[in-house]
């Protein structure tokens, strides 16, 4: 079973999500709580495989309870949002949030990255990674210096593949290998460089950062 936090200032959010989450065989809705704050308390409190934050709320959003609860518990944080808040997508990704989604998602696109993220994957929808390469990489006219990173040929090929937004199918189809070595040099890549999923390395190979959590 899935344990599932909600934190959302919006009652009516949090209540049709967990009407709709509860639906699930394998997924269990077990608080919704109305701050970052809130969020952080019950996550060091209780086992929580998986949270769906909200970025604005008061007291704390969800961006500080996103680096607090990465560095303090084993609880993954989605972050569910709007556009409006875009301006936060990198640092909430630096600061450790396993996957990036819109509020008016499909539902079963909600509980498919549930499941994904609670399996260790991570989730940026494509409108949201779209965004971050037209407005986060805009201005940055050129990556950063790949020689800083003590990279092999192969790992730096991999990585601005990565950073492009292809697939582990599309990387190996461009570079003549498996996709089995492609999923090895992009773990070889994370151990290395400290880093837990793919968007973070892209987002390094734009910005130089690792920020947060990584």
């Amino acid at each position: 079973m899935i344990k599932v936090l909600l934190a959302d200032d919006n009652s009516f959010i949090t209540g049709g999500m967990e009407i709709i989450l509860n639906m699930e065989a394998d997924i269990e809705v077990v608080a919704a709580v109305k701050n970052g704050q809130e969020a952080v308390d019950y996550c060091a409190r209780h086992q929580i495989d998986v949270a769906l934050f909200d970025i604005r709320m008061p007291v704390m959003d969800g961006v500080l309870a996103t680096k607090l609860v990465t560095e303090q518990t084993n609880t993954k944080v989605i972050m569910l949002t709007t556009f409006d808040d875009d301006v936060y997508i990198f640092e909430a990704i630096q600061n450790g949030a396993k996957g990036y989604l819109l509020k008016n998602n499909d539902p079963k696109e909600i509980v498919q990255a549930i499941r994904s993220v609670f399996k260790g994957q991570s989730i940026i929808q494509d409108e949201i990674w779209n965004k971050i390469r037209e407005t986060g990489f805009s201005s940055k006219p050129q990556h950063v210096d790949l020689n800083q990173f003590s990279l092999t040929p192969r790992e730096k090929d991999i990585l601005v593949a990565v950073a492009s937004g292809y697939s582990n199918r599309k990387i190996a189809e461009h570079l003549h290998i498996s996709e089995g070595t492609v999923a090895n040099n992009i773990s070889a890549l994370l151990s290395k460089l400290e880093l837990e999923h793919r968007t973070q390395l892209a987002i390094l190979y734009f910005t130089g950062k690792k920020g947060g959590a990584l």
